[in-house]
């Protein structure tokens, strides 16, 4: 193996790190880091037997098969179309309203209770910065008259928003990252893979951050306590609500419940949408690997037509909503699953990935460590959970094959991982939301929400090289 773009691609993601660090757009750092190191990757094969020729050219044609791959782009627009139509009609705020009554009436459940309310909202809505908005409009004025400090407040909201809850929905990007290399369905990882590292994951960070709350608002300085009428104006004036419609507050269920209605074993199994709804059938018969994509999208089309119906009034924009939310996921999702598939090319052209796999193989017990923690701290600069699973995956699925591991469990974990360090990033947009919904620094909602974080992948990766995940 060639030296030169092994160390070439080193010190690219060392750069790439402090270029993001600093400021700079993910995505144009990836990509130029992929593009040098391909670059140089190029110039060793010039001169060395058994490097990859054409290598600029082999990234430049992942940038545009992922561009163009049904499997990402269909999923996560329409599930961006489908959460945009929500918040036109409201729908979201029916369904936070319909979660959160309960608590208003007791305050020593106010904070666990908000973390599992942003939890099982983001479930639906798949956009972490979606659930900040749609919970902050009700939990800031809720909690700050309740006499909780806004670090506190804002702490709570992005655990809630940002924690897992995605990883539960089967149109969920990571999870069609994994599908995609294991063809596994994501409602199969929904349900089998995921819930027991995701719950784990959930029920530690909560009761840690909890515990911290207490001594937080022991300790919190005066000028923290902030006045009712100092909060934010897009929230204090939201404290009172009209009554809950269900009807509303079910429409965020709605795609869901159809693809894990038609994921259930075939005696269980309540319908099967036909496949002339979503793709012909193969010419030998067998059905069409993109059928499970084009079915997250067909459920994400049938919620926004259930949305429209329940809310007359402004169902004649809810098409213009769709297509507005369609295209924010194409360029804020889709971008950057197109530069983290060219970044892990060119490192997999490099030799990293190689080098990676055969330290992973020549020490199993490092598997599912790594595959939690280089995730998360890859999520935690770049401030993108989908761009750390997108790009690093891979790197762990040939071991986990080699080891004769489940590379979907595998990927479960990694999943997880970039979860959590998109969660604790200062610059995620999801940290940067609840930070200006609550007045707060990123940086300390990130610092405040990174030991429960830390102590719940800690658990999983114990409970999971123990045999019990």
């Amino acid at each position: 193996m060639e030296l030169f773009p092994v160390i070439v691609a080193v010190v690219a993601t060392t750069g790439a790190i402090a270029l993001v660090v600093k400021g700079w757009d993910v995505r144009v750092v990836l990509l130029a880091a992929a593009l040098l190191i391909a670059a140089a990757a190029e110039v060793a094969a010039q001169s060395a037997v058994g490097m990859p020729a054409a290598a600029v050219a082999r990234v430049v044609r992942q940038f545009l098969a992922t561009f163009s791959n049904e499997r990402f782009v269909v999923p996560i627009c329409t599930a961006m179309g489908f959460a945009y139509v929500l918040k036109h009609t409201g729908c979201d705020q029916h369904l936070v309203w319909l979660l959160i009554n309960p608590l208003r009436r007791v305050r020593g459940l106010l904070i666990p209770g908000v973390v599992v309310v942003g939890f099982c909202v983001n479930i639906p809505l798949i956009s972490q910065t979606s659930t900040a908005v749609s919970l902050g409009a009700v939990v800031v004025p809720l909690l700050r008259a309740a006499g909780y400090s806004m670090p506190t407040i804002g702490a709570c909201l992005l655990l809630g928003a940002s924690v897992g809850g995605e990883l539960l929905n089967p149109g969920a990007p990571e999870l069609l990252t994994v599908f995609n290399k294991t063809n596994v369905p994501t409602t199969v990882q929904a349900t089998q893979y995921l819930p027991g590292l995701v719950f784990t994951q959930l029920a530690t960070a909560t009761l840690i951050l909890w515990l911290m709350s207490r001594w937080w608002e022991r300790t919190a300085a005066a000028p923290e306590a902030l006045p009712q009428a100092d909060a934010p104006a897009a929230t204090s004036a939201t404290v009172d609500h009209p009554r809950v419609n269900l009807w509303k507050a079910i429409v965020p269920l709605v795609p869901i419940t159809l693809l894990f209605a038609t994921a259930l074993p075939a005696p269980y199994q309540l319908w099967d949408v036909p496949d002339e709804w979503v793709i012909p059938r193969l010419a030998n018969g067998e059905r069409d690997p993109a059928y499970n994509s084009r079915l997250i999208g067909l459920a994400m089309l049938l919620g926004v037509v259930v949305a429209a119906a329940v809310s007359l009034d402004k169902a004649r924009d809810c098409v213009k909503e769709f297509f507005a939310g369609a295209g924010y996921g194409f360029a804020n999702v889709v971008s950057l699953i197109v530069v983290a598939n060219c970044f892990g090319e060119a490192i997999r052209i490099a030799g990293l990935a190689e080098l990676l796999g055969t330290w992973i193989e020549q020490t199993p017990p490092l598997m599912q460590p790594l595959a939690a923690f280089i995730p998360l701290s890859f999520a935690a600069v770049s401030g993108s959970g989908m761009a750390s699973t997108q790009s690093l995956y891979g790197f762990f699925y040939a071991p986990a094959v080699a080891l004769g591991l489940d590379p979907v469990a595998v990927g479960a974990m990694v999943s997880l991982g970039s979860a959590a360090g998109r969660t604790m990033s200062p610059v995620a947009a999801v940290t940067l939301m609840c930070a200006t919904l609550t007045g707060t620094n990123p940086f300390t909602l990130a610092q405040r929400v990174a030991i429960p974080l830390l102590g719940g992948i800690t658990l999983v990766v114990l409970l999971r090289v123990m045999g019990w995940l």
